[in-house]
């Protein structure tokens, strides 16, 4: 068991072990721990929520989260919600500074950030969910900031609610998943929506992100959900479902016009956001599939952080290795430019927010050394 170190110690010990908090404990073996945002880092924030990670095309680590500046409320009821940045240039040893993405004066409010990388242009894209809390209350609108230099510099904000929602959708609870979207092989760029009146959408671009469309097929049961494509060319949806105390799947194989669910037993949830991540595939030059899931991996608590990998497509998945035995929420994964796995999650009822780093090898205890995983 590891003694825990404050964030300045933190920062300058070598990646070589993970440091374990009094509310819960971390696996051994971890290759690096890092303490991204906690609620003492900056006077007058209350909390920092609702991670997204993502890796650029040269590698540079973004960790981009929900700034809660009076209480911890949602954006629905939270006057203040902004968006702040890490950023990390060696697969999560180090971690630059705190910078401000989203700053809106009080009233208006960001918040539930998710990023996509088009791997064919190199653009980042950082969605998120708005509201003017004093012109149009309880109205979600949905904006897009755009990034051509690995997330060094960032677009002004566009507003994309009329493109990905239907005009009698205006005053419905409505949101972007936070975490992270996806590209398939064709390039199309990919993620979801929640309207928990219809159900869940998918929507996308064919174009790089110059325009986005709505994919009109509700999705049921699902709520904040993940996307990938399989390697036969289907797409996989991975959702929370409220009460259920399981997570929900859904095949398309007519790029989403049509879907076919299944309840997960084996995948127990509390209702909580979780991560899908394409590790390798076959069709890309790998000997294997891997898909890899993380959540809270408990019935009823947000506890128990673990990672769990497919190695057929989403069908089964492996009993589920914990990061972290103590309270911890929502998580988001990203594949490093060294091979390794990165996740960044919520941990301590909300209190603090960690990047920690493992291999598949470690995952897998020492059954799948991987195969040339470095981007």
């Amino acid at each position: 068991m590891f003694k825990y170190l404050p964030l300045t110690l933190l920062l300058l010990l070598p990646a070589t072990g993970c440091h374990a908090v009094p509310e819960g404990s971390f696996a051994e073996g971890l290759s690096c721990c890092r303490e991204l945002f906690n609620t003492s880092m900056k006077e007058g924030v209350s909390c920092y929520r609702i991670p997204a990670l993502a890796a650029a095309s040269d590698g540079t680590l973004l960790a981009v989260i929900d700034e809660r500046v009076a209480d911890g409320s949602d954006l629905g009821t939270n006057r203040n919600i902004n968006l702040v940045l890490r950023r990390s240039s060696d697969n999560g040893d180090s971690w630059s500074d705190l910078e401000s993405l989203v700053d809106y004066p009080d009233g208006r409010s960001a918040s539930d950030p998710s990023l996509l990388v088009d791997e064919i242009t190199g653009q980042i894209f950082l969605f998120y969910n708005f509201m003017d809390h004093d012109k149009a209350p309880g109205e979600y609108r949905l904006h897009v900031m755009k990034s051509s230099d690995n997330g060094s510099t960032w677009s002004e904000a566009e507003d994309i609610t009329g493109q990905i929602t239907k005009e009698d959708w205006q005053h419905d609870f409505k949101f972007i998943t936070s975490g992270l979207g996806t590209q398939t092989r064709s390039g199309l760029l990919l993620h979801t929506l929640v309207n928990l009146k219809p159900g869940l959408h998918l929507f996308a671009s064919r174009d790089h992100g110059k325009s986005w469309t709505l994919i009109d097929t509700p999705i049921r049961p699902a709520d904040e959900s993940k996307v990938v494509e399989l390697d036969d060319g289907r797409w996989l949806i991975n959702s929370r479902v409220n009460k259920a105390g399981k997570r929900f799947t859904h095949f398309s194989s007519d790029e989403g016009k049509s879907w076919e669910s299944r309840a997960e037993k084996a995948l127990i949830d509390p209702g909580c956001n979780g991560a899908l991540l394409r590790c390798t595939q076959k069709s890309k030059g790998a000997a294997k599939n891997r898909l890899l899931f993380s959540n809270a991996m408990d019935r009823k608590e947000r506890r128990n952080l673990a990672v769990r990998i497919s190695y057929d497509e989403g069908e089964s998945w492996s009993s589920g290795k914990v990061i972290y035995s103590g309270s911890a929420a929502y998580s988001t994964m990203a594949l490093l430019k060294n091979g390794d796995i990165g996740i960044f999650f919520e941990k301590d009822d909300y209190s603090n927010n960690v990047f920690v780093r493992f291999s598949l090898n470690w995952l897998t205890e020492g059954n799948d050394p991987g195969e040339s995983l470095e981007r």
